[in-house]
């Protein structure tokens, strides 16, 4: 019977960890969209420098909302870490 527990607890523990890699993966997508958007800035500011003000303020606000997902997903993987 201890056996058995004890098995559960390392499966479960493996699988805590095979989630955090998974939620990790998030990451990916919110380095692909940022890089997307900043390379879509530098060209509009090349087409119109006078608008560079504007177009860099709401690049970083998109940045910002792109990368709480990355975080969200780091912090997930963190708290299936500890358990």
């Amino acid at each position: 019977m201890n056996l058995l527990l004890e098995f559960n607890a390392s499966f479960v523990s493996g699988m805590a960890m095979i989630g955090a890699g998974i939620a990790m993966i998030a990451g990916i997508g919110a380095g692909i969209g940022q890089g997307y958007a900043a390379g879509r800035a530098a060209e509009a500011v090349g087409r119109q420098p006078e608008a560079q003000g504007k177009i860099m303020i709401t690049m970083i606000v998109g940045q910002a909302m792109a990368e709480t997902t990355g975080l969200y997903a780091l912090v997930i993987a963190f708290i299936m870490m500890g358990k």
